[in-house]
């Protein structure tokens, strides 16, 4: 079983993007919920990748160029907890 939660600043970041952003998280959200973070991973359109340095532990998965989702993931036995902890504007 896998759960899906979003920080509170995650949320105030949430609705500070574009609608069409906010879409594309949820629908990732949805797709972890049903099928698990592992198949998410599989879909190429969310370039889902671990992170370095001071991130290190935690992954991003892109919503589209500029911006990027950052979540931690925590498994406890068979419950697999996600948890959004910030929605930025991605620098390059």
């Amino acid at each position: 079983m896998t759960t899906v939660q979003i920080r509170a600043s995650a949320q105030k970041d949430i609705e500070k993007v574009p609608y069409y952003i906010q879409d594309k998280l949820y629908l990732w959200i949805q797709t972890v919920s049903e099928f698990g973070i592992m198949k998410a991973r599989q879909s190429k359109g969310f370039h889902d990748e671990p992170l370095k340095g001071k991130r290190r532990n935690q992954r991003s998965i892109r919503l589209n160029r500029s911006y990027r989702a950052i979540y931690i993931e925590e498994i406890s036995g068979e419950i697999e907890l996600i948890e959004i902890i910030e929605v930025n504007k991605h620098d390059y």
